[in-house]
């Protein structure tokens, strides 16, 4: 099982220039006319710009990311970059030592990073990765009007996770629920063996309080959306490993309906002696 040994997250960078972005018009074009939409340079102009490799560059400078010498590089994101033809995922390799296997995923909305943790365990089942680095990125700058982005006021932010296969929070399970059953039913059958010691942290698209039961709790903010549940991991896992012996990171997809679900398990003494980062 994979076992979370570093984190680090950005939200909200600084601004970018937007030249760059405008001289990609006609690419733009070309993607989104086909489907009688328009590039709406009003919009471009007063976004933020920051792109993938951005939150990227950002994201390696953390402690205990940079030297993290990966053998598997996933870069998971719900949302398109800004700058066409771009390939972060050897981007990020390369940055990390160049030596790791390396894809993307996307185009699975919110389930991107939790498609990546299934992948992560599958290599480690098969003896193919020791350690891995999953970042999650998301940009906000679009060509056109997208719901989900501007009537949210969605902001970047971007999470790295670097996993290995000892010590740490273990992710022991991923699974997802359909729009058609209930997320509250599976999230009470989890939490139902120790609820004293499970906290359940919810993303922004979840209902504050799925279970109404008094379980301890933590309900992300709004203003990302596949980044949400991540972000708070990465801010608070070591405070987290030391008080629950499960986490449950959820959150519904408000595009699909679909609810999905990654479990960590911590054998708190255990983590707590060997003072992982």
């Amino acid at each position: 099982m994979p076992a979370l040994l570093a984190a680090c997250g950005v939200v909200a960078p600084p601004r970018r220039s937007p030249e760059p972005t405008l001289s990609n018009l006609s690419y733009y074009r070309d993607l989104v006319e086909p489907f009688g939409l328009e590039v709406d340079e009003t919009l471009l102009r007063s976004a933020p710009h920051v792109s993938h490799r951005d939150l990227v560059d950002r994201l390696v400078a953390a402690p205990h990311v940079r030297d993290s010498e990966p053998d598997l590089v996933i870069v998971a994101h719900a949302l398109p970059d800004i700058t066409p033809f771009t390939a972060m995922s050897p981007y990020l390799d390369r940055l990390l030592g160049g030596r790791a296997v390396n894809f993307g995923i996307h185009q699975q909305g919110l389930a991107a990073p939790f498609t990546a943790l299934r992948a992560v365990s599958a290599f480690q089942r098969a003896g193919r990765s020791q350690r891995a680095v999953l970042a999650v990125l998301e940009q906000t700058t679009l060509p056109t009007p997208f719901p989900l982005v501007h009537d949210n006021h969605l902001v970047d932010s971007g999470v790295l996770l670097v996993l290995g296969t000892g010590g740490g929070p273990r992710i022991a399970r991923v699974e997802s629920v359909a729009a058609t059953e209930s997320a509250a039913a599976r999230l009470g059958e989890l939490t139902a063996k120790d609820p004293d010691g499970t906290l359940l942290v919810t993303g922004p698209w979840l209902d504050r309080d799925p279970l109404r039961q008094d379980i301890p709790a933590f309900h992300c903010n709004p203003g990302t959306y596949c980044t949400s549940v991540w972000l708070a991991l990465a801010r608070h896992w070591t405070d987290w490993r030391e008080r629950y012996g499960t986490v449950l990171l959820c959150d519904t997809d408000p595009l699909s309906g679909g609810t999905h679900i990654a479990v960590l398990h911590s054998d708190r003494a255990s983590d707590a002696a060997q003072g992982e980062r």
